[in-house]
């Protein structure tokens, strides 16, 4: 069992791709998590489930992000990031006959999961390896789902919803990143956004609920707080490309279609978890993606806002190891 944060992989254009993994580098099941906003690749807590089946777990900072170089020119996102998970899954598994691929995404980190999901294996031959994909917090595709922004609260709207699109020179963006810098500036600056948006405001359920994850995690109390603000905080120290990127990349028309087995005989099977009162992706995305993929999908929706997805990731490993093992 190993477990090491801080990984650097020199791609073939020179560009860097930061990782942290964690579990059994001999494998052949690899879980390939995708973070979310302000944060980078963390391997540092596994589920049980996921230590009971023995898997390495990579977690690749996504570009833009923390150490890892952005992609150049955002209009080739999803070969650009396919091609450097490529490189980065064969440096680290050479041997891939057996490999079974598994990848788990939150928020942000959903829609290049989607992108991944939906390239041909011509362009991500490792594609035809993954079994199941976990779609946590998940935006919908916005040149599909047409009523995307209609439950948006305002931030979101105004960051990736119609005025991201429409607003020339990246304007919001760049806007928005003025106003958090100025909240985040310091460790203390963090620490109380971090809990106004994650912790103030969570029911008894809720409350109880993270109370049994960090027992069962052996979650020291104030540990995880600290962990969110320090990734946080790494997550924008060095670039904010992949935070003024967000927007272009989520309305690149990415070429999102739902599963079919005839046209994919090896296409995943999704699982689907939103919370109901998350104030960021409002669980309307969710509900349209599981729609959308019929058959293909297990779809859970939690009570509770945005931690109740997360803190129950531990239940949905289970059903996934459960139905495809």
């Amino acid at each position: 069992m190993i477990h090491v944060e801080d990984k650097r992989l020199t791609l073939p254009d020179a560009r860097i791709l930061a990782y942290a993994d964690n579990g059994n580098t001999s494998s052949s099941i690899v879980v390939l998590y995708l973070h979310g906003v302000f944060t980078v690749g963390d391997a540092s807590r596994l589920s049980p489930a996921l230590l009971e089946k023995n898997v390495h777990f990579v977690a690749p900072t996504l570009p833009g992000w923390g150490a890892s170089s952005p992609i150049p020119d955002v209009s080739s996102y999803p070969k650009t990031f396919a091609a450097d998970i490529t490189v980065l899954l064969n440096y680290l598994h050479p041997q891939q006959q057996n490999l079974k691929l598994y990848i788990c995404a939150h928020c942000f980190g959903t829609v290049v999961a989607q992108m991944l999901c939906n390239l041909s294996y011509d362009v991500f031959p490792l594609g035809h390896r993954i079994s199941a994909c976990i779609l946590v917090s998940p935006y919908s595709p916005p040149h599909c789902h047409f009523a995307y922004a209609r439950s948006m609260s305002w931030q979101p709207y105004v960051l990736a919803g119609p005025p991201a699109r429409y607003v020339p020179f990246n304007i919001l963006p760049r806007l928005f990143r003025l106003i958090i810098s100025l909240r985040v500036q310091s460790r203390p600056a963090t620490d109380a956004v971090v809990q106004k948006y994650l912790f103030d405001g969570l029911s008894e359920e809720e409350t109880e609920s993270l109370l049994k994850w960090k027992e069962r995690h052996g979650v020291e109390e104030g540990q995880f707080e600290k962990e969110i603000v320090r990734n946080a905080i790494k997550s924008v120290a060095l670039t904010w490309r992949g935070f003024l990127d967000m927007p272009t990349i989520y309305h690149s028309n990415y070429g999102w279609r739902p599963p079919n087995f005839e046209d994919r005989p090896s296409a995943p099977y999704f699982y689907i978890v939103c919370a109901q009162d998350d104030p960021i992706i409002p669980a309307a995305m969710a509900q349209w993606l599981a729609k959308e993929y019929g058959t293909m999908v297990h779809f859970t929706i939690l009570n509770g806002s945005r931690l109740s997805a997360l803190i129950h990731l531990d239940e949905v490993w289970e059903n996934v190891f459960n139905d495809h093992p």
